[in-house]
């Protein structure tokens, strides 16, 4: 029987694209009830509804997905608001957690957290080896704040407070929204769009030359159920698919996948962001067996017959 079954999980962010995910991993996992917050009820920026959340509620574990998130644009267009926003809310969050003894809170937190520079693959000790890419520090540094609150929770207090290190996510259901969507969603709209409407060329950022890893977004979604049933260490863990791929090499196959042959223009004054992102994942196989399933070509393929078959919503 899982550690999960007939416990009341508190998701917040649940209702995002990784947290429907998580909520069916972990429903998969027969827990007596999923709580879902929405932000309308219970802003958790705020200490007031924060307390009022948990105390409503009464979770016996929380998984901390809730974030204000983007790709590089809407990172250098809101640093104040994706540091602030995000330590607060964690910084809360962990805090009322700790003052009412929940038995498991899973910080799941971003890879932005690594230093720029870090040797590929990223290791999990390598984390305090330089400061972030300039583009999404901000961010990366307030969710690596609350890594080392629970971390000092834990020596203090006991707390049973893990941190996950996903990497660039993608699948079905994902943010399309050209403001504030990451590479892969934001390349297939683009590609489609100018498909259909017979261009012979698109515009793409950057040079092409930096690389990333992806993770299907139901990989993710096991790899953090796995770890809230199993894991309970103080160190984080990545949850990583161990593939890199250079985004050129991956806008000429969203080209290939989607039927649009024509040519890709790269625009070098606009930023790359980190240089090289590519995980170590084996400590999330050896602490808690999470290995990722999905082909990366596979999982495209879903994500672009998805936004095929939604885009008028998407």
């Amino acid at each position: 029987m899982s550690t999960l079954a007939n416990k009341r999980i508190l998701v917040t962010g649940g209702a995002g694209f990784l947290g429907r995910n998580v909520c069916a991993a972990i429903r998969r996992r027969d827990p007596a009830e999923i709580i879902v917050p929405r932000k309308a009820q219970y802003d958790l920026t705020e200490q007031v509804l924060v307390r009022k959340l948990l105390d409503d509620t009464k979770p016996d574990a929380i998984v901390h997905l809730a974030a204000v998130v983007g790709g590089i644009g809407a990172n250098r267009e809101n640093p104040g608001r994706y540091f602030y926003e995000n330590a607060v809310m964690g910084i809360l969050l962990l805090e009322e957690a700790r003052r009412r003894d929940i038995g498991k809170f899973v910080n799941v937190s971003t890879i932005c957290s690594y230093p720029k520079f870090t040797p590929v693959p990223f290791r999990e000790d390598d984390l305090w080896n330089g400061y972030p890419e300039e583009t999404n520090a901000p961010y990366g540094i307030a969710k690596k704040a609350v890594m080392v609150q629970g971390q000092a929770y834990r020596q203090q207090y006991g707390t049973n407070a893990i941190t996950l290190l996903p990497v660039n996510l993608y699948g079905p259901e994902d943010n399309f929204d050209p403001a504030s969507s990451h590479v892969i969603p934001a390349l297939i709209k683009k590609v489609i769009e100018a498909r259909d409407a017979g261009k012979r060329h698109i515009d793409v950022w950057g040079t092409g030359s930096a690389s990333r890893e992806f993770l299907f977004v139901r990989d993710a979604a096991e790899g953090i159920a796995l770890a809230t049933e199993a894991y309970d260490d103080p160190e984080p863990v990545n949850l990583g698919s161990g593939m890199e791929i250079t985004v050129k090499a991956l806008a000429e196959l969203i080209c290939e996948l989607c039927g649009f042959p024509g040519e890709l223009r790269w625009d070098a004054t606009k930023p790359d962001g980190q240089p090289r992102r590519c995980l170590d994942v084996s400590r999330a196989a050896e602490r808690f067996g999470f290995r990722a399933q999905t082909d990366f070509r596979t999982g495209l393929r879903e994500s672009i017959n998805w936004y095929e078959a939604n885009r008028k919503l998407a």
